[in-house]
């Protein structure tokens, strides 16, 4: 009995995807669960499991292929062993036997890269001259481009120097977003710097402490996003959106985090950061981050968000001008810290310094709320006594 696979729900306001990766070919076997192959949104990457088990059976989306909520994606022969399966939905004889694996131990029944078929084709290689490295012995662009180094090539083919690859749906959905930004909102950007000493001390006498009582580090996020907090309650209209000709303040603080993944940027939300504790904020961004890294994230963990705070200082970035994160108003870029000289008492000290940079919405949020709230960051961060005392 043959059942068919469709396309799983995606999510609040996703009606479409593209296949990313097929996991298993027209005969393979499947147990129940087995993932079968991979779709791309525009904000997360779904897996797609196999209902029973059985052996595949026709594939009908193939890779690259846009498909639609409850779309039909592949079937599965219900009981069926892989090998009976492969002989019914491939048109080689069933006596077939499959080609022996080259001495080099590269399987041959792997599809390879597309950009490493033509150099291969460019080149003057066939298969088994050239080793894979990829999934499943998959040969890469750069696979071939050892081979004929090895070979003696003292020319590289032109194909070899460049790669046209399409753009992911997040990819696409980044330049969008980040675009779409640009051309709606009046964005400006306002700069402070911070003294981290006081942060530093803080989190230097407790952090052995605090990780053995809750069981995750004590970072430098959540003071900032504490500190965040405090100043967007202060500054209400930072935290608030354009809809049409109204203005939307919240009353809650979902604050975004943005992280950075092979994939491309992702905004994970933290909700109601107002009422979180510093270990509840630290356990969420641990949690998030590993979700984030393995592509697990839902759709529901990135949306909501009313304020986003983005690190460039892990990457070694020093300034910048952060984007906003539309409808949202308002975004704080944190950089790295820095040893320099300032004035202190009116003696010149080293200290640890930080940039920070406030990127907002001037169509609601004029210069002198901006500043405000940036000053109230920074003296948050610099007398963290103060969150406690809501000063």
């Amino acid at each position: 009995m043959a059942t068919e696979v469709r396309v799983p729900t995606l999510g609040e306001s996703v009606s479409e995807a593209t296949v990313a990766t097929w996991f298993k070919k027209p005969g393979d076997a499947v147990k129940v669960d087995e993932m079968l192959c991979e779709l791309e949104t525009d904000k997360v990457t779904v897996e797609v499991p196999s209902p029973v088990a059985g052996a595949m059976g026709e594939i009908v989306a193939a890779d690259g292929d846009v498909v639609e909520k409850d779309g039909l994606l592949c079937m599965i022969e219900e009981g069926a062993s892989g090998a009976v399966t492969a002989a019914a939905a491939t048109p080689a004889p069933a006596a077939a036997a499959p080609a022996p694996a080259p001495s080099g131990g590269t399987r041959t029944d792997v599809e390879d890269a597309p950009s490493a078929k033509k150099a291969m084709a460019d080149a003057g290689l066939s298969r088994d001259q050239v080793q894979g490295t990829g999934r499943d012995g998959r040969v890469m662009k750069d696979d071939v481009a050892r081979a004929t180094a090895g070979g003696g090539a003292s020319v590289v083919p032109q194909a070899q120097r460049e790669e046209r690859v399409k753009m992911t749906r997040l990819r696409q959905t980044i330049a969008k977003r980040l675009k779409e930004a640009q051309d709606t909102a009046a964005m400006l950007t306002t700069f402070n710097e911070v003294d981290m000493t006081a942060v530093m001390a803080l989190r230097n006498e407790y952090k052995e402490l605090f990780q053995k009582k809750h069981g995750v580090k004590l970072g430098f996020m959540s003071f900032f996003v504490k500190a965040c907090t405090h100043a967007l309650n202060e500054i209400p209209e930072v935290n608030a959106e354009i809809d049409g000709t109204e203005v939307v303040y919240k009353n809650y603080c979902n604050v975004g985090v943005a992280v950075g993944t092979p994939n491309g940027l992702v905004v994970p939300v933290l909700r109601d950061a107002q009422d979180m504790s510093f270990s509840g904020i630290e356990k969420t961004i641990a949690e998030m981050g590993a979700k984030a890294r393995d592509g697990k994230l839902s759709i529901d963990d990135m949306q909501g968000g009313t304020f986003t705070i983005s690190n460039g200082g892990v990457y070694g970035s020093l300034m910048s001008t952060p984007i906003l994160n539309p409808p949202q108003s308002g975004i704080l870029g944190m950089h790295a810290i820095q040893k320099r000289p300032v004035v202190v008492d009116g003696e010149i000290t080293i200290r640890p310094m930080m940039y920070l940079a406030l990127s907002y919405d001037h169509r609601i949020v004029d210069g002198a709320g901006a500043v405000t709230f940036l000053v109230r960051v920074k003296e948050a961060l610099e007398d963290p006594r103060r969150l406690l005392m809501d000063l």
